[in-house]
Order: C-alpha cells, then sequence, then structure tokens
C-alpha cells in the first residue's frame, strides 16, 4: 500500500487523532485486521473491526505486546499512551474511506466486476491476457466484500498502470460503499443468480443494487442474452450516461456477437465486431468459461481497441485454483499447495495459511517459491519485500527456483537453497531432506510446480474426500449468529472429526476460537496436543487406564459415575494437583452414562468438596430427540430436569459453573436454553435440522479405472447381481466398502455422478471396487467421480443406505488421502 502517516489516517477518516508521547507520527505502510495473521508491529495500523462475536478491539493489547504502534478504534476506552490511536464512528467505514482516498491518487485505469458468478475467474483470466503488456494490481484470491474491496485498493501505488477489483454483496444498500472505493472506469456485469437472493425482495433489486458500481463508469460490458439483465442495464446506462457494451450468444443486434465451435476438448469462439470477425480457442468446453471468455475479449476490445493481439494467448488459460489445497504430505510432512499464482499479495495470505497449520506444533516452516512475474515493481525492492514476508512470519527455510529468485539470492536472510530449474530441483531431489514440516508450495502457473507436490505427497489410492475448510468456517458462523456473544461453543472433534480429519480440523478451530474440543477417548486428545492444540479439550469417554494422560497433556474428564469420581480425584491427588477441572454428565433421560438420581448427584457434590483437588468447570446433559418435533414434550422435559439439578449442584459452590444441554439441532430448534455453553456437531459439517443455511464441507470422489462394453444378458460383479438387459458401458472405479462406500448402495440403489450426469451403481460393491453403468456417458480411464458433494447430497446417500449422515461420515476409511481446501 502507499505510505501515510498516522495523521494523515485520522484525516482522510475524519477521525480524532491521539499521539503517544512516547511515540512519533509514523509512516504507516500496512494495514492490520485480523490480530492472528501479524507478528510484527514496525509501520502497521491495526483497525479494530467490531463483529457479531468477535471484536477487534479486544485484542489491542496483545498487539501493542506484538510491537504494533498504531490504531484505528470506534471505542474511545481502548485508548491509551503505549500506542498511537486514530478514534473514529465505525472502523469499517474509515477504512473505506482511506481506500477511497488513495483510489484517486491515480489516474491509470480501473476495471470493477460484478455478478453473481465468475468474478474471480473473469478478474484473473484478464490478468493473464493482459500480463505482458500491463503492470496490475488486482483483488487478492476473492476479496470482493465491504472489508476486501478496500484492502484489495490499498494495493494501487505508482508503479501499475492497471487495476482490475472485483466486488460482491449479500444485502441491500452495501453497493453505494464499494462504489466509491473502486470508482471503475470500465464496468462488467458477469451474469445474475440465486446467490444471496434470499436478502433481497426480487432479481431486479438485486440487478439494480449491483449496477450501482458503475453508476459513474464510462462503460459497461454485460451479456444481453438474459433479458431481465439487458432491460435493466439498458435503463441504468440511459439514466447514467453509461456508454452499454453488449454482447450476445447467437444473435447479431449486439455491439459484439459470439458464435462457437466445440472441439473435444476445446471450444473455438468467433467474434465479431463492428464489421470486423476474428476467433480464438479456449482449452473448455463448459458454458460458464465460453461466457467469462467473451467477457474477457469484450474488455480487451474496449481497452485497448486490438484484441487481436491477445487472441493466442486464449488457447493458454488454465482453470482459476479457488482455493489453496491441505495435504498430507511424505515423511510427517503437510503441504500446501497455491501453483497456480505468485505475486506479493496472494502469497501474505498463503504464509497466513502455513503459520495457522504450524502453529505451536512445532514444524518446520518451508517456503517454495517461484520467481514472482509482472508486479511492476523494480526487482530488488520486490525480493526485498518477500524476504520481509518470510522474516515476518519466520519462515525457517526457503528453496528458490527461477533464474530471477536465484539472480537476488544474497537478499534473503532465512536459511535457503535455488534452483535456476524445476529440472534443476527434480534431479536433486531426495524424500529424506523434507521431515516434519510444513511446506508451502508458491509458484507461477508456468513453473508447474504440481510436479514438487506429486514428489512430496503421500502416496494413496485414487479415492480422495476433499474438505472444504471456508465451507466449516462459514457453518460455524451460522451456527454462532444464533447465538448471544457470551455462549460459549464446543466443538465435537470425536471419531477424527467426523471422518473429515482431527488434526487439520481442530488447528481450524483453534484459529476461529473455538472455546472448547470434545473427543472420545484420551488418545484422541493426547494426539492433538502433540500436534500443538492449546485449546481447552473434553474426553467424553475417560477411562481409568489413560488418567496420567489427562495430567500431562491437561485433559478434562466427563465424569459420570461416582467410581469414576474417585479414581480420577485419587490420580489427581497422587500428582499433587489442585482444582484440575472436570465436567459432571447429568443423564436426564437419554439413559447413557451420566448422574442419574437426586442421591447420586449429593454425594458427588460431597466427593468433590472433600476432594480438595478437582473443580467443576461445566454441568452438561445430552438431549435424546431435539431433532424430532414429535419429541418436543420430552425434550422440554428433559431441559427442565437438567435446570433443576444444576441450580442444586451450583449453589453448593462458591465458583461460577457452566451449563450446556443444546447439540446442533438443539441449537437451532430451542436456542434460548443455550445456557453459557452449547455443544456443536454434525451441525459443523453441513447437516441442518431447520433449513440453516449451511454448506456442503466435503466431496468423496475417485477416478474410473477401466471402460468396458458389456453386452446384453450378461452380469456384473458378484453372485452375478448386477444383470444387464441391453449392450451397456461399464465403468469400473477403485472404491469399495473398505474406503465406506456402503454396501446397501450396490444394485442401482445409489449414484455416483460424472460429467453432469448422474448414473447407477451396478452390481454387488466390492471390498476394494465399485461399477457404474455409464450407458450413453462419454467416459474414459481418469474421468473424475464423485459419489457425494455438491452433485449428490450426503442425505440423500444416507437415507438410500438406510442410515443418517454420521454414519456415511465416519466411515470414511482414513485409507482415503483427504485433501483441504482454502480460500
Amino acid at each position: 500500500m502507499n505510505h501515510f502517516k498516522i495523521s494523515e489516517i485520522a484525516k482522510i477518516s475524519d477521525g480524532e487523532l491521539f499521539l503517544s508521547t512516547n511515540l512519533s507520527d509514523e509512516i504507516i505502510s500496512k494495514i492490520v485486521i485480523d490480530s492472528r495473521s501479524f507478528f510484527t508491529g514496525e509501520n502497521a495500523v491495526f483497525f479494530a473491526l467490531p463483529g457479531p462475536r468477535n471484536n477487534g478491539h479486544n485484542y489491542i493489547s496483545d498487539l501493542i505486546e506484538k510491537g504494533v504502534k498504531h490504531f484505528v478504534v470506534s471505542e474511545e476506552k481502548w485508548i491509551n499512551n503505549n500506542a498511537n490511536f486514530v478514534l473514529v464512528k465505525n472502523t469499517r467505514e474509515a477504512m473505506q474511506k482511506l481506500a477511497a482516498f488513495n483510489r484517486k491518487k491515480f489516474q491509470y485505469p480501473v476495471i470493477g466486476i460484478t455478478g453473481s458468478n465468475g468474478k474471480t475467474i473473469v478478474k484473473e483470466w484478464l490478468h493473464d491476457l493482459l500480463s505482458e503488456n500491463f503492470r496490475i494490481v488486482r483483488s487478492p484470491k476473492s476479496y470482493n466484500s465491504q472489508i476486501g474491496v478496500p484492502l484489495s485498493v490499498m494495493l494501487m501505488n505508482e508503479n501499475y498502470n492497471l487495476a482490475i477489483f472485483e466486488a460482491g454483496i449479500s444485502q441491500p444498500h452495501e453497493m453505494q460503499k464499494l462504489t466509491e472505493v473502486i470508482q471503475p472506469e470500465i464496468g462488467i456485469f458477469t451474469n445474475i443468480g440465486d446467490a444471496h437472493q434470499e436478502n433481497f425482495e426480487s432479481l431486479e433489486q438485486k440487478i439494480k443494487e449491483k449496477l450501482q458500481l458503475f453508476k459513474h463508469a464510462k462503460k459497461l460490458i454485460f451479456s444481453e442474452n438474459t433479458e431481465l439483465v439487458k432491460n435493466e442495464i439498458t435503463k441504468f446506462c440511459k439514466k447514467n450516461s453509461v456508454e452499454p457494451i453488449s454482447w450476445s450468444l447467437n444473435k447479431k443486434n449486439a455491439i459484439l456477437s459470439f458464435s462457437t465451435t466445440t472441439k473435444a476438448n476445446s471450444t473455438i469462439i468467433r467474434a465479431k465486431v463492428r464489421a470486423k470477425d476474428c476467433s480464438f480457442e479456449i482449452p473448455f468446453t463448459d458454458s460458464s468459461s465460453i461466457e467469462n471468455a467473451c467477457h474477457c475479449f469484450a474488455t480487451l476490445w474496449v481497452l485497448t481497441e486490438k484484441p487481436d493481439t491477445f487472441l493466442p494467448r486464449f488457447k493458454k488459460l488454465e482453470p482459476v485454483a479457488m482455493r489453496l489445497e491441505i495435504k498430507q504430505g511424505i515423511n510427517n510432512c503437510l503441504l500446501i499447495n497455491d501453483y497456480y499464482n505468485s505475486d506479493l499479495n496472494s502469497l501474505s495470505i498463503a504464509l497466513s495459511v502455513l503459520q495457522q497449520q504450524a502453529a505451536k506444533g512445532h514444524l518446520y516452516k518451508t517456503v517454495i517459491l517461484s520467481d514472482i512475474q509482472q508486479t511492476g515493481i523494480p526487482k530488488q525492492e520486490l525480493y526485498n519485500q518477500v524476504n520481509k514476508f518470510l522474516s515476518d512470519w519466520k519462515i525457517d527455510e526457503l528453496i528458490g527456483i527461477g533464474s530471477e529468485i536465484s539472480e537476488y539470492s544474497d537478499t534473503f536472510s532465512v536459511k535457503k537453497k535455488f534452483y535456476e530449474s524445476l529440472y534443476d530441483f527434480e534431479k536433486t531431489f531426495q524424500k529424506n531432506n523434507f521431515k516434519d514440516a510444513v511446506i508451502l508450495i508458491k509458484g507461477a502457473r508456468k513453473f508447474t510446480f504440481e510436479k514438487i507436490s506429486a514428489l512430496l505427497q503421500q502416496k494413496t489410492h485414487q479415492t480422495v474426500f476433499e474438505i472444504n475448510l471456508n465451507a466449516l468456517v462459514h457453518n460455524l458462523n451460522e451456527f454462532r449468529n444464533l447465538l448471544k456473544p457470551r455462549t460459549k461453543i464446543m466443538v465435537m472433534v470425536k471419531a477424527f472429526s467426523y471422518g473429515t480429519g482431527d488434526i487439520e480440523i481442530a488447528k481450524l478451530l483453534q484459529y476461529q476460537n473455538a472455546d472448547y474440543l470434545a473427543v472420545a477417548v484420551a488418545d484422541e486428545g493426547t494426539q492433538l496436543r502433540n500436534a500443538g492444540i492449546q485449546t481447552p479439550i473434553i474426553v467424553m469417554n475417560p477411562e481409568e487406564h489413560s488418567f496420567q494422560n489427562f495430567i500431562d497433556y491437561r485433559l478434562e474428564p466427563n465424569i459420570y459415575s461416582l467410581e469414576l469420581l474417585d479414581s480420577f480425584a485419587k490420580a489427581v491427588s497422587q500428582n499433587a494437583m489442585e482444582e484440575f477441572p472436570v465436567h459432571l454428565k447429568i443423564d436426564t433421560g437419554m439413559n447413557r452414562l451420566g448422574f442419574k438420581t437426586n442421591d447420586e448427584i449429593q454425594r458427588a457434590i460431597l466427593k468433590i468438596k472433600s476432594s480438595g483437588v478437582l473443580k467443576i468447570n461445566s454441568i452438561f446433559s445430552h438431549l435424546a430427540a431435539s431433532d424430532d418435533t414429535e419429541m418436543d414434550n420430552f425434550t422440554l422435559g428433559q431441559i427442565s430436569d437438567f435446570e433443576k439439578m444444576c441450580t442444586t449442584i451450583s449453589e453448593k459452590f462458591n465458583y461460577p459453573i457452566d451449563r450446556h444441554i443444546l447439540n446442533s439441532s438443539g441449537i437451532e430448534r430451542f436456542t434460548k436454553y443455550q445456557f453459557e455453553m452449547v455443544r456443536l456437531g454434525i451441525g459443523l459439517y453441513g447437516i441442518s435440522q431447520t433449513g440453516l443455511r449451511l454448506e456442503n464441507i466435503g466431496t468423496l470422489k475417485s477416478m474410473v479405472s477401466q471402460v468396458k462394453t458389456v453386452t446384453k444378458n450378461e452380469t456384473v460383479g458378484y453372485n452375478r447381481n448386477g444383470k444387464i438387459g441391453r449392450k451397456s458401458k461399464i465403468a469400473i472405479i477403485p472404491m469399495g466398502y473398505a474406503d465406506g462406500l456402503d454396501r446397501k448402495l450396490g444394485n442401482r440403489n445409489g449414484a455416483a455422478f460424472i460429467h453432469g450426469r448422474r448414473v447407477p451403481i451396478i452390481g454387488n460393491i466390492c471390498m476394494d471396487m465399485s461399477m457404474l453403468d455409464v450407458t450413453g456417458v462419454d467416459v474414459n480411464p481418469g474421468d473424475e467421480v464423485e459419489f457425494f458433494g455438491t452433485n449428490i447430497s450426503i442425505l440423500e446417500v444416507a437415507e438410500k443406505a438406510g442410515t443418517i449422515p454420521y454414519e456415511i461420515l465416519t466411515g470414511i476409511s482414513q485409507r482415503v488421502k483427504r485433501i483441504y481446501l482454502q480460500e
């Protein structure tokens, strides 16, 4: 970002400046909004953003200790003499004002993109098409929100001569604020869809709201294939004196018209503009990619009036990786794959993810980095900044690949190795050089760093379970929105986090400030502690032989019987401990574990008080049927009994004790009984009882091993149960019941999804294989197959298997590789 004095920030944001007597009016070159992602205070200003659950003001003291000296706040009580403060009415709006001020300093073209889908892809493709001719600043990843947009625009400086920013909104009246920040000269309206539609009265209202981004633009690019979009944009452009640049497929009345010819793996697009014809090829055949490519061509024509120069580059366009991949590597390594682009802004984001994965796990931090291209920054200054990033994030080792980064090897102060090319790296690669490390693989597309990932990847078979970490965070926040700000959340990560992976999920939840994690047995808790998890952990099924692990690893037991209470108190006493935290389980009708009678509870109270070594952190019970409306009277009776028992216990102790009884469906349906804490389980993983807007968190998929033709009256699989009534094409998949594919899904009961089609599972599912009837579908070995995920819901799979989603998730074998995706 450009440099501003703290006094200038105060003036621009209409704030009141409070300078410390010990600090000067210093130059600021970095904005921080997340205390977890920053480690040095040099030249940084922290904007304390309040939210529904987390308030940035609460982290000011910690950040001052880390070295941050400058803060923008909206709560006066935090102002002190240990730092410089700017007091504003609204910190988010203050950041937007600063970004709008920065935008006005530059006269080079700014392209603004909005719509429901395709914003990030169009932005990234435009960058790829234009970067040889322009020095481009663009939104990192999909930074298109009320916070992401100002952070993106603050990146503008004199080193660039073109800017491309995307903007998204989720409710009315948001775009007006982003309009003043971006102020685009050229606009692109990608399309309109159902995303966030619940917050708008109609599609028409949403179109009008999104169009506000372009009210000061000179030209607006859009497809007129949708009549509603065409009509609204035409009226908008006329009212605001914006020149409409319309395009269409297979129509001749638009300014630009396109027609297509589909080949096996590509599409020829012919463009006609002002009586001039040209054509280009893209390596995609789907309608979305064709639409995005047409937007890009129209933009090239508007921006340069000479699109011919750029036509050969369309053939080199690649899929846009919207998320990082996190997967297990060799020798206890964890790989973070982000090898589709390499620039300063995305490097900073990727380093934050690396730190999150390595946090407190004492893992070696390695970055494999290619040359950084088309930044517009002088090379020495560029690699000085890269070195500063690596130092700030305390990276242990840099492996640089490329002639340019090798040329500037002396710039780097961390442990380092350099290779002129990927070939040189591969020649000297030895697996034993990579152990117990988190490895970020970050490179420009042309360096093909996926080959490095293949070398470092833990070899497993082709069936994988992809877990979307962003969806998990979304689901966590959806439940948080139902709760009071002070209500704590305990998240269940037992049973390998419902099949999604224990350590990676626990690290994410720790980063998201979950108050408690819950595991089934002590071994699970010990593994999390060894991985660096510091969040409090409760063990639901404590066993006497593991009591020493409870004490050594600070695990907190669920105490459900007098015998267990006696044994654990004795173990704590033998270790000379005091006030060791325990949690009392009350049985209110589930009739599993727990104290049930008043006599048992009274005796437990006496034992705890007389032991002198235990402290009750919480009292809890379990609802038996919170998801069943016909059982609501029983559920309310459980809650009533629980309240009475909690009162009986709490009044005997002179310290506060948390209470929790709500599980995921309980949080949704009985929110008023949230007490001091709730327990989130299956809801985190995308299953809702009330239609809560949760996201699918995982996709179970494999790939085709072989395709064969089977004639009429032949059979497929064991016991000849896969009967064929016509000449058919069968695909064999290397996934069976040993991977977690329920045998009840065989014999055409279950389905898979391939090439946009649902196809039945035929015959009996085998231990390591299953077969699909793909008759009429163009299927080849190596093609991807989904068993549940975006196209086939886990609820459907569970219903067809005659079970519940819990069993489907926890039944996925640990031999199935987990891959974690994160934006």
